[in-house]
Order: C-alpha cells, then sequence, then structure tokens
C-alpha cells in the first residue's frame, strides 16, 4: 500500500508539473476556418450574397453588426421603393413572390404598391410588416445552411481587416473573432469593411461639374418637394433675428447650386403603426421631451398645413409604413452629418438622437397643446404595433441610414449613366427608380423664412443597368473585395441605386462573381463577364443590354425627341439652301443669266 501511495504521490506531481507548465504556455488558438466568402452585413444583399453562395456550394461566413437580420426591409421599409418591377429579377424577385405566398395562404389580398398597379406582376407582393420580412429572411437563411454570426460589429480601429498588399486575408470582429476567407463581400449600409481595408471612399454630395450631372451637389432652385409651401419665421421671437433661430435650422443664404459639399441626405426611422386598437401600444414620451424643438412645425401648422399623414402607406394587418412628408417631418434634417465615418459610440448618439426626434415628434402631434387642436384629434388614434419589435419597446431596430459612405472606384455610376447619355458595359442587375435624395439642412432664405434644400425627384423614364466595375474597388485597394450597397456611384445617382430589391439583385450577382474569382484564383477585377452573365442570367436576373455610343445616341434622341425633330428639320433646310447656292454659283461661272427675281437692284 504504502508503495502504491508513492506511485500515487509521484503521479499526481507528474500531472501537477504538466498542468504548471500548461498553464505558463501561451495558447495558441486554432486559426479561423478559411472559407470561400466572408459577407459582412446581413442587409438584403448580405443574405442574398449568403443564399447564393450555398446554392453555388461554396463555404460562407455571414458576419451581422447586430442580432437581427433583414436590414431596412425587415425594419419598417414595408411599401417598398421598387421602380419597375420588370427590371427585378433572381432573388429579389423571389423575395417579393414569398411574401404574396405568405399573405395569401393566409387569405390576405395583395395591397397595391409604391406607383404600381396590382396586375403588374401577380406573383409578387411588395408590400408587407416587417416580421413577415424578417421570417422570410430567416427561413431563406435556415434552408441553405448559414448561421449568423450575430452582434458582431466589425473592429473600425484601423486593424479590423489583414492584408497581403492589395488581398484581404482576414477581419476581426469587436469581440476579438477573427474570420478568414479567399474572397469578402462588404454588404453593410455603411460601407464599413470597405473603409476598413483601405478601399477609396467619399460622402456627401460632389459638385456637378465632376461627373457631368445636373442634379448633385447644392439644389437650392430644386428642391420643391417637402418644401415650406407657406412662410414660417424661423425666429425664437418672431421678426427679430436678434432673438436667435429656432432649433433645427442654420443661417443662410445657401451656397451657389451645383457645388458640393459634405452634407448627408437625411435619415428617419420607417415606423410601423396601426389605429387597430387590439394591437396599439402607446407612443412613448421622450426622455427631456422639449417642445421648442418642435416650435416651427406648430408655426407651419398654425399658417394652414396639414398633410402630415400623407405618407402613412398602407401595409398588411392594418398597418403602416410611416415615412417623411412635407417640410418638417419623419426626416431628422441636417442631424446626421457625423455618421458616416463616425465611431461606434457617435453613431449611438447620432441614432439616440433620431429615435428622441422622432418620439418626440409624435408626443408634439398627439399631446402637446401646442398642435392645433383637429391635428391632436387625427393624432390620437395611432400608436406603434405590438406585435412588432417586441424586443425593442415596438421601435424599429434600425435607422434607415438612406446614404453614408460611396465607394469611388474605376468606374463611377453617375446622372449620365443613368440618363443613358454615358456607355456602360457589363451589367450584373438593373435599376429604374427615380433620382431621389431628401432634403439635407433647413435654413434662412433671403426673404428671412424657414427653406429646406437637397430634396430632389427626377423620374428616369426608363431602366438602366449596374456595370461590374461598380462594385469592385481599385486594384491596387483591394483585389478580392466586392461592394454591393456602398458601390462606386455620386450622390444623385446612388439615389436611385439605393433601393433595397436593387441591393438584393446586386448581392446575389457578386455572390456568383465571387465564385469564378475562387475558381479561376484571379483577382475580382479580372472576372471574365463572358462566363459571369450566362450565369446571372441563368439565376434570373434582368441585364438589359451593354450601353455603347450608339446606343447613348438613341437614348439622347428619344430623350429630346422634339428638339432632335427641330434641329434635324433645321439641318434639312441649311441644306437646301446650300444646294440652292452651289446651283447659282455654277450658273454664274458658266455665264447663265440670273432670274430676274435675284436680280441686284
Amino acid at each position: 500500500m504504502r508503495q502504491n501511495g508513492s506511485i500515487v504521490k509521484a503521479y499526481l506531481a507528474v500531472l501537477l508539473i504538466g498542468a504548471t507548465q500548461a498553464a505558463a504556455a501561451p495558447v495558441t488558438p486554432d486559426p479561423a476556418p478559411l472559407v470561400d466568402i466572408v459577407i459582412y452585413g446581413c442587409t438584403p444583399a448580405g443574405i442574398a450574397a449568403a443564399v447564393e453562395a450555398r446554392r453555388e456550394e461554396r463555404s460562407v461566413t455571414l458576419i451581422c453588426r447586430d442580432a437581427h437580420v433583414g436590414g431596412m426591409t425587415a425594419n419598417g421599409l414595408g411599401f417598398a421603393d421598387t421602380g419597375r418591377h420588370g427590371a427585378i429579377g433572381g432573388l429579389a424577385k423571389a423575395f417579393y413572390r414569398d411574401v404574396r405566398t405568405y399573405y395569401a395562404e393566409r387569405g390576405i389580398s395583395p395591397l397595391k404598391g409604391q406607383g404600381q398597379a396590382r396586375s403588374d406582376d401577380p406573383d409578387a407582393m411588395y408590400v408587407f410588416e416587417p416580421h413577415v420580412a424578417e421570417a422570410i429572411f430567416e427561413t431563406w437563411l435556415a434552408d441553405a445552411g448559414v448561421a449568423p454570426v450575430r452582434s458582431a460589429p466589425l473592429m473600425r480601429t484601423g486593424s479590423g481587416v489583414t492584408k497581403r498588399g492589395a488581398h484581404i486575408t482576414s477581419i476581426e470582429v469587436a469581440d476579438g473573432r477573427v474570420f478568414r476567407g479567399r474572397t469578402f463581400i462588404d454588404a453593410s449600409y455603411e460601407g464599413d469593411l470597405m473603409a476598413e481595408a483601405g478601399v477609396s471612399f467619399t460622402t456627401g454630395r460632389e459638385p456637378n461639374a465632376r461627373y457631368g450631372e445636373t442634379g448633385n451637389g447644392v439644389q437650392n432652385a430644386a428642391s420643391v418637394q417637402h418644401q415650406f409651401d407657406l412662410p414660417v419665421d424661423p425666429y425664437r421671437t418672431p421678426g427679430d433675428p436678434a432673438s436667435g433661430l429656432l432649433p433645427r435650422i442654420e443661417p443662410g443664404p445657401a451656397e451657389i447650386d451645383g457645388t458640393g459639399d459634405d452634407r448627408i441626405q437625411a435619415y428617419t426611422f420607417r415606423l410601423c403603426m396601426t389605429k387597430v386598437a387590439a394591437n396599439r401600444a402607446p407612443l412613448p414620451r421622450p426622455k427631456g421631451y422639449d417642445p421648442l424643438q418642435y416650435e416651427l412645425l406648430g408655426r407651419y401648422l398654425d399658417a394652414g398645413w396639414r398633410e402630415s399623414f400623407a405618407k402613412y402607406d398602407p401595409i398588411p394587418n392594418g398597418k403602416t409604413d410611416t415615412n417623411n412628408f412635407g417640410a418638417f417631418s419623419m426626416d431628422n434634417i441636417g442631424m446626421n452629418y457625423g455618421y458616416p465615418t463616425g465611431t461606434d459610440a457617435e453613431r449611438a448618439a447620432i441614432v439616440a438622437e433620431h429615435q428622441n426626434y422622432q418620439q418626440g415628434l409624435l408626443w408634439f402631434m398627439q399631446n402637446d397643446t401646442r398642435a392645433p387642436a383637429d391635428v391632436r384629434a387625427a393624432m390620437r388614434p395611432w400608436g406603434l404595433c405590438k406585435d412588432e419589435f417586441a424586443d425593442n419597446g415596438h421601435w424599429p431596430r434600425e435607422l434607415y441610414i438612406r446614404e453614408a459612405r460611396r465607394m469611388v472606384s474605376d468606374v463611377v455610376m453617375s446622372e449620365r449613366h443613368l440618363r443613358g447619355r454615358l456607355p456602360l458595359s457589363k451589367a450584373i442587375g438593373m435599376g429604374s427608380y427615380a433620382m431621389d435624395s431628401h432634403n439635407v439642412r433647413r435654413f434662412v432664405d433671403a426673404s428671412g423664412h424657414a427653406r429646406n434644400e437637397g430634396d430632389v425627384q427626377v423620374r428616369l423614364g426608363r431602366d438602366y443597368i449596374i456595370g461590374y466595375g461598380s462594385v469592385v474597388p481599385r486594384r491596387s485597394e483591394a483585389d478580392n473585395l466586392f461592394v454591393p450597397v456602398a458601390l462606386s456611384a455620386s450622390h444623385i445617382a446612388y439615389g436611385s441605386i439605393r433601393m433595397e430589391p436593387v441591393f438584393m439583385i446586386l448581392g446575389q450577382s457578386v455572390a456568383t462573381a465571387a465564385g469564378l474569382a475562387i475558381d479561376e484564383d484571379i483577382a475580382v477585377q479580372d472576372v471574365p463577364y463572358a462566363r459571369l452573365r450566362p450565369l446571372l442570367l441563368a439565376e434570373g436576373q434582368i441585364l438589359g443590354s451593354d450601353q455603347t455610343w450608339l446606343t447613348v445616341a438613341r437614348s439622347v434622341v428619344t430623350a429630346h425627341r422634339r428638339e432632335a425633330l427641330g434641329l434635324a428639320l433645321l439641318a434639312f433646310g441649311i441644306l437646301l439652301v446650300g444646294i440652292k447656292i452651289l446651283r447659282r454659283a455654277r450658273k454664274l461661272r458658266a455665264g447663265a443669266p440670273l432670274p430676274h427675281a435675284t436680280r441686284m437692284r
């Protein structure tokens, strides 16, 4: 027994020594698995990319900044901005068909979408509730075998992306986890991965002269929508500039139209609201509610404006997608300039301020005696929806980031491309929505009244292609990265491209392109379009045709038919006169007499 006891003691000593040495030795964690495609951003673009990649049997890591998936499509933007439905294909079309199926199975007839007849796409539905959109996306991911990495914001300290030359090898999230991939897709609205990788980008509005545009830069003269239709005094004491300005307005005047600046079009929460009593949650009074923040609206209402409810767009089950309408509404104008490049803390503060602003706006309209009695009465039945965003006080989880960073690559989509006035090739999707920018600021105009600036709404009247070159960076900056959301486009072109179905289209297309880059071991800039296009068409994408100088000429003629006809007639007339003059000159040289009517007198 004593001998056995000695053996046991020796054995325990060995174990103790081994444990001590093991504890003292540095632990080398297992390297992160290498996957084909790492996708950052659980927006519709990121989800479409992940699903398409799995269809092609690629290994995928989908990383979500937050806990939920779906981006704005699942956060209140249920009255979808679609443009022409015929330009939507692939997984984007499949999503809206799944929406239609969901409601059809529950006996709910499709509602009319934005600017569209019910019958133009009978198999799809473009109006839906937030929780339905999220459920469809979650089903897609589960069926594809994609388990998103949730609540994993990218580390944005300058070390969140590891590169070998221009080649990204891995990315790191805030909790220290590292994800390795052969290719990467930045599907975030903000372009965070792109920026962390050192890819060139811009924010704000370019001057019109940079890309030969008309709708970029300062747009004071064009800002006639969502404008003060009645004169409203901007000063704390009406008529007294010395008393100072009311909140949410800056001094004027505006700069010259067409000049560039760093201002960002307004953000908002797309609220899901209802008047159905059984599903209605009360509108909260925000902490620190300050009625002075809404005095400008009070004066506008006093002047007789009554269109506050014009964009409570109906979605199923008695709910709304509540959007901005009018000069003082859901858009928090001028309060987001620091968001695109802000730190996580700075962004959080901006998001909180936007929530406080909108909650205060609703409280003002519903409860504050400064609002006219008829406005309060009209607002009284409204509330948030109990069955939406239950883990967030029934408030949308995401702020609508209409525009943040935009990549600057070798191809920059501009107004001229959208209008068909500049050649563009290698289509990977199509857009058709109007060029649409919300207001960027509110100021005092020359007459001493409040005025908004920046709202541009220009219908294109045509579908346009989105070129492959706009979603890949410059080769020297990143050779294995795709950017389908914060893509390379001017401010005003992005105003049309930035729609959720377009992001789904582009997300799916770049996943297919990533597969080709992996198979051929080439840079994303070298993906052969001759091989990519047939694959995209097989996926149901709508691609249109390349814009050549010939198609550009046709487009210009079509857009300016009357002017072109006039010019053609003028040219024909000049030609006839020229021919007549030449004939007379020949007769003179031949010595023939001039007709009596044309002789010199």
